[in-house]
């Protein structure tokens, strides 16, 4: 099976080796955000501005890819505070209708 590169401009690049999403066949995986300003390159400030742009970047990757966040069927999200899983909910649910994808939710520490 074959696979190819998907890349967005409105999304930060990739830092490493990978890609920003790879089609096979008729999947397309997306490889994880940051709340990084693709214009910039720098990490925007707050957990609600963070979000927002983590959001805003994953739209992006999956229009280039000819889809949309509402195609999306699984999602994992990493807190640096799991405190901040209220305010996280509430601005993903301004970026996807119902039904929502299927989500794992993990508190993560440097």
């Amino acid at each position: 099976m074959g696979k190819q590169a998907i890349h967005s401009k409105h999304a930060p690049a990739a830092l490493g080796p990978y890609s920003q999403a790879i089609r096979a066949g008729n999947t397309v995986y997306l490889s994880g955000q940051i709340g990084l300003d693709p214009a910039t390159g720098n990490l925007v400030e707050g957990i609600e501005a963070q979000a927002r742009q983590v959001f805003k970047n994953l739209r992006a990757v999956a229009q280039a890819s000819g889809g949309e966040l509402d195609d999306v069927v699984k999602l994992t999200l990493l807190l640096a505070d799991l405190g901040d899983f209220v305010t996280v909910n509430e601005i993903m649910a301004g970026f996807f209708s119902a039904p929502y994808p299927a989500r794992a939710t993990y508190q993560v520490a440097a």
